[in-house]
């Protein structure tokens, strides 16, 4: 079971803020992983540049949510993703999340509701968290 917010509210405290940090810090290693496509596709990546930085971004999150259930700019931030129970991420449930992330950026009106839920539930759950029943957390010292 995750922690409960009114007994153990350090766990959550700050966690909007970090997760919008970790964001950026993952949008910027996407970018630059995109870019490095460039020269080794002879341009031609050029073309396609918002689906690679998509395909890099998704299969970036599907690796580093499954091993170690936070990507290396929530690993900056100190914050973890963790299902239910409690435990890290699988794979299948790194897959899952990351495919809700997708479809709420891809559609404003879900990022907007996930953006406003992460602000005012009690355990600072996007959308696909509430749906998954996952959240993220302060991660433990």
């Amino acid at each position: 079971m995750t922690p409960d917010p009114d007994m153990q509210p350090q766990f959550y405290e700050g966690v909007p803020t970090k997760r919008l940090l970790a964001w950026i810090v993952d949008t910027l290693i996407v970018g630059f992983l995109a870019l490095l496509t460039i020269p080794f596709t002879f341009f031609i990546s050029l073309f396609f540049l918002p689906f690679v930085f998509f395909m890099i971004s998704f299969a970036y999150r599907v690796v580093t949510l499954s091993r170690g259930s936070a990507t290396w700019g929530m690993r900056v931030m100190a914050i973890e993703l963790r299902d239910a129970d409690d435990a890290p991420f699988d794979v299948s449930q790194a897959f899952l999340h990351t495919l809700g992330y997708s479809l709420s950026i891809m559609i404003a009106p879900l990022q907007l509701i996930s953006m406003v839920l992460m602000l005012s539930t009690e355990r600072r759950q996007g959308l696909t968290d509430m749906l998954m029943g996952t959240v993220a957390l302060n991660r433990r010292a």
